[in-house]
């Protein structure tokens, strides 16, 4: 795990959005074709500074500059493998997105190379970390067939063994760090139907590891997007529309909805006897 971590201050998410927003943190993104430009607009909006920078020979170099950096494993060529393996070693803290591993072995071997390399905050769907740790042979595809609490226990070990904060996102987020567990509820299922919510959710991780600790991080960057998603849904008329003004509720969400009543529970307890 990067080094720049242990300088990094705990922070409530409201907090952690005003010293985002503040700081600016610039993060590379290593992702997929498919949500690259949703992805930018989705870090400009909270306030990051988006660098697609994902050529070999690049990679590394900028991962040592950058705040923050996200892999995801949606479309894994062979010159994105390569940029990956620099970038995780470039020592920035970073973020990884199993993205549909357990079903697909190329990204599946890939996967689980790189957990070696120390990744801050690992995030997926249930079913991808229950395969990540070993618990499941993957999702259908990119959608899960699992729900978070099915892959409670994999995340734990997965936390565990790898020392990274695992998030497991669904229609209630949970994060965990092996011994703790924290539950973010919210959001809207408009979410699900908009390509690039969860790719883009990494990077907002990413962006908040440039700010805060993991832990907070990965709760921080859940329960905004939540709120976020919450005010396009009241907005919008379909997941055209709503794909829109998420990107400007990102921009303009009140860190206080980031703790609203309710939203973010901590199983503390539950998380240390276990």
């Amino acid at each position: 795990m990067s080094a720049r971590l242990s300088t990094l201050p705990i922070l409530s998410a409201d907090d952690a959005l005003v010293a985002l927003r503040d700081a600016h943190p610039l993060v590379q993104c290593i992702t997929n074709a498919v949500v690259t430009n949703f992805t930018a607009n989705a870090l400009l909006a909270v306030g990051a500074a988006p660098a697609m920078c994902d050529l070999p020979g690049e990679a590394g170099v900028f991962a040592s500059v950058a705040n923050g950096v996200l892999i995801n494993l949606g479309t894994p060529t062979a010159e994105q493998r390569e940029a990956a393996r620099e970038a995780a070693a470039g020592g920035a803290p970073w973020v990884l997105d199993p993205v549909a591993v357990g079903v697909l072995p190329v990204r599946t071997a890939l996967a689980r190379e790189l957990l070696d390399a120390g990744p801050a905050i690992i995030r997926g769907n249930a079913s991808e970390i229950r395969a990540l740790a070993g618990d499941g042979a993957g999702g259908r595809g990119v959608d899960s067939v699992d729900g978070p609490e099915a892959a409670r226990d994999a995340a734990r070990t997965l936390a565990r063994t790898t020392g990274a904060v695992v998030a497991v996102s669904g229609e209630r987020d949970l994060i965990t760090d092996g011994l703790r567990d924290v539950r973010v509820t919210g959001g809207s299922a408009l979410l699900t139907r908009v390509t690039g919510g969860g790719c883009s959710l990494g990077a907002t991780m990413a962006a908040f590891l440039g700010v805060t600790d993991p832990f907070s991080a990965a709760i921080a960057a859940s329960a905004l997007h939540a709120a976020a998603s919450e005010i396009a849904a009241s907005v919008s008329s379909g997941p055209g529309s709503f794909a829109t003004a998420f990107i400007d509720a990102l921009a303009s969400v009140d860190p206080s909805a980031l703790v609203a009543a309710g939203r973010v529970t901590d199983d503390v307890r539950e998380g240390a006897q276990q």
